[in-house]
């Protein structure tokens, strides 16, 4: 009688099965026990360009590293701060020591000798 009434019910179509969720370059890392550490985000402060702030992620085969490596501290935040202040260090003394190099080969001091000769310093 309802049949009548209201029609036949409409099957429902199967859904397709949920695909299976793509793993992270984190969570393949881990499955491959590599230590993985990326910047998920930069902040840089619009008032004043100088200041900012990077934000990390890792696993923890990563902060095994850094402990077998000798980083010390209470958290893992901890570690990896200490990390990243020493990448950053390097980069800014590797800069300053290529600019102190480049520097001394553009600036030399001549004196002339007589002659047509030249001494360079």
């Amino acid at each position: 009688m309802f049949e009548k009434l209201f029609g036949k019910k409409k099957t429902e179509e199967p859904k397709p099965a949920p695909k299976a969720k793509k793993k992270t370059e984190k969570e393949l890392a881990t499955q491959r026990g590599e230590p993985y550490v990326a910047i998920l985000s930069m902040d840089v402060d619009p008032e004043d360009l100088n200041q900012g702030a990077f934000e990390l992620d890792w696993n923890e085969k990563f902060i095994a590293n850094l402990i077998r490596a000798g980083y010390q501290g209470k958290t893992d935040e901890d570690l990896v701060d200490q990390w990243f202040q020493n990448v950053c260090r390097n980069v800014v003394l590797e800069t300053f020591e290529q600019d102190q190099a480049m520097n001394g080969a553009r600036f030399h001091n001549t004196k002339n000798l007589g002659d047509g000769r030249t001494e360079v310093s």
